[in-house]
């Protein structure tokens, strides 16, 4: 039985998801028609998803030594959901990175605290199916918000500044919702002695730093999944067909999380999370010998079932390996260490498909899944 905290965290997500999403495929389009180059917006969201990473470590800290962490989730949705349209009000290169880097950063003020909330509000028994609900109604929006923005593009061409103003309804919609969270005086063991770091490295236990670094070196060849799509791109696929594809994933995705999670329970999260690596490292070197866009639709929906398989789980699990007064620190320690991998994966693969080809470089990232996984094994 899911408590009315997971439930309402998860509509949170949900709504907040919906308004990103809204605007993920849309940013880049939008500030090329303002007259920004390629590389403009490949700095802008590398700084941006850096200052993501960083932030997610220390406010989770700061989550364990004050005690609390409902302010830290307000706090991160709400600035989330008013730095969304500020993008369009102005277009100096300042103001673009200003307010872009104020909405990842909302990202990271709220990460590690709902993370802990969301362990804090669950058993050993139940921990990962409820990550996995929450990963499952947060995936949904990242659904509905693509199909959002293309039916009112569709009704309103090349209305941008109109679009980025329609993701105030469901921002606002999640921060109502969070008026219904409560916190239970005491809920939090708070954390005793040192302030919270920006890595809390040394706070983390042997076993985590460990887990941590090996689920790195898989982080470090996870680049963004517009590679896939490009390579779907580059053996024929339409625009509408890429789109569609990268839809099923998210279906996919959305409905095999709280099965996923149920099963980790059920079986372990360590060899759910284990398996997801596998299906990774077979996704991507399918990706890199595929010759048909069907066999890219198939690769796709697979591809859902790695994610379930270990967003959500992988979180549950690293909730198991500290006390409940360092649950802020290690979960945003974890997603920082994360964020900072991926940043750099996507740099790494970019400059491997630039000099050796689209299938050395997917086929680099599924050997070293494949890698990660034997090292949690072992």
């Amino acid at each position: 039985m899911l408590s009315r905290v997971v439930i309402l965290l998860s509509f949170v997500s949900l709504f907040t998801d919906i308004a990103s999403e809204m605007l993920y495929p849309v940013i880049p389009v939008y500030l090329r028609s303002i007259g920004y180059s390629a590389l403009f917006i490949g700095i802008l969201e590398s700084i941006a998803e850096a200052v993501t990473g960083l932030s997610k470590a220390y406010l989770g800290a700061r989550s364990d030594v004050v005690g609390k962490r409902l302010p830290f989730v307000r706090a991160g949705y709400a600035l989330s959901a008013i730095a969304k349209p500020l993008l369009v009000l102005f277009t100096s290169w300042w103001w673009v990175l200003a307010t872009r880097s104020l909405e990842r950063l909302g990202k990271g003020v709220r990460t590690g605290a709902r993370d802990a909330m969301l362990a804090d509000a669950s058993t050993t028994e139940t921990r990962a199916r409820v990550f996995g609900f929450h990963r499952a109604m947060d995936t949904a929006g990242a659904v509905i918000g693509p199909l959002l923005a293309l039916l009112f593009l569709a009704a309103f061409p090349s209305n941008y500044q109109g679009l980025f103003l329609l993701t105030l309804i469901p921002g606002a919609i999640a921060v109502a919702l969070l008026f219904g969270v409560r916190e239970a005086k005491g809920s939090v063991v708070r954390r005793q002695g040192g302030k919270g770091g920006i890595w809390s490295w040394s706070s983390l236990s042997p076993t985590m730093r460990s887990f941590t670094a090996r689920m790195a070196l898989f982080y470090l060849f996870n680049s963004a999944d517009t590679f896939l799509l490009l390579n779907m791109k580059r053996i024929g696929g339409s625009d509408t067909e890429v789109i569609g594809a990268y839809i099923l994933y998210n279906i996919v995705y959305a409905i095999a999380s709280f099965p996923m999670g149920h099963l980790a329970d059920r079986v372990g999260m360590k060899r759910v999370l284990v398996g997801g690596l596998l299906v990774f490292g077979a996704v991507y070197t399918g990706f890199s010998m595929a010759t048909s866009v069907t066999w890219c639709f198939v690769l796709f929906a697979v591809y859902g079932m790695y994610a379930a398989g270990t967003e959500g789980v992988a979180k549950a699990y690293v909730s198991t390996l500290c006390p409940p007064e360092t649950r802020g620190t290690t979960l945003g320690t974890y997603a920082a260490v994360q964020s900072v991998a991926m940043v750099l994966a996507s740099a790494l693969t970019g400059l491997v498909w630039t000099f050796l080809g689209a299938q050395a470089a997917l086929a680099l990232s599924g050997a070293m899944a494949v890698l990660a996984a034997v090292l949690l094994v072992l």
